[in-house]
């Protein structure tokens, strides 16, 4: 159920402790794709996760700014600063837990959110009374996972499938021209680039043309069935040791 489509009844008579919140980004995904795609990613998959799991879930409204800041040069870009964003999803979930959803998978579309998503749920677990995780759904895809870049061949392929007429597909191969092939530029393991623009021309990373639709709906159904799983181990998981054991 997505509470934001009901009235607060209904959201009252929904028999669970299990809900759902995504959170994606605004920001350049290169010439090709939308600002929102983090955003419709984590949307997508949290839905057909929640499809997939046998069971009742709230699905929250997504939080659709992020820790974005390194993708400042191309416009549009919106970011929120890493304390703020962990204060946000922190009231979010605190806020589910109040209505008695206490047990939160966070379902993250954008990379530069995890750190700040971890951080948010293990101090959420640890001093309130609500259980959280984060799940980031490229992770979650398999062999594909290997081809993760920034508006390539993972998200292009994923928004083919879910918001076809949002791709610019006139402008894919000068995406794939202007490309990174990988994010930074490494030295002695160190990444040298802070900001996307110092290694990627356009703002890409990886070959947008490599993945069709169909990839697009493989990778929707393999994050979606991960999801389904980590949501029946959070409604299974014994809390005694999480937080002050109340939970």
């Amino acid at each position: 159920m997505h509470l934001e489509r009901v009235a607060w009844p209904d959201a009252a008579d929904l028999e669970t402790d299990l809900a759902v919140l995504p959170v994606g980004s605004t920001e350049q995904h290169g010439p090709h794709a939308p600002l929102g795609t983090d955003t419709m990613a984590a949307e997508a998959v949290a839905e057909a996760g929640v499809e997939a799991y046998d069971g009742e879930v709230a699905i929250a409204p997504a939080i659709p700014v992020g820790v974005a800041e390194e993708h400042r040069h191309f416009a549009g870009t919106l970011w929120l600063e890493p304390d703020t964003f962990r204060a946000v999803v922190r009231d979010c979930v605190t806020s589910l837990g109040h209505h008695g959803f206490d047990r939160v998978v966070v379902v993250n579309g954008h990379g530069g959110n995890a750190d700040a998503l971890h951080e948010a749920t293990g101090e959420l677990t640890r001093h309130e009374d609500v259980y959280a995780v984060a799940f980031t759904w490229f992770d979650a895809v398999g062999e594909h996972s290997a081809d993760m870049g920034h508006a390539g061949p993972l998200e292009t392929s994923l928004l083919r499938a879910i918001e076809p007429d949002l791709v610019r597909e006139d402008r894919v191969e000068d995406a794939r021209d202007g490309a990174a092939d990988g994010w930074g530029e490494w030295v002695s393991f160190a990444n040298l680039a802070h900001d996307a623009a110092e290694f990627t021309e356009n703002g890409v990373v990886g070959d947008p043309t490599d993945g069709d639709a169909a990839r697009g709906e493989e990778l929707l159904d393999l994050a979606a069935a991960s999801l389904a799983r980590l949501l029946g181990a959070v409604e299974e998981r014994d809390l005694t040791n999480a937080g002050d054991g109340e939970n």
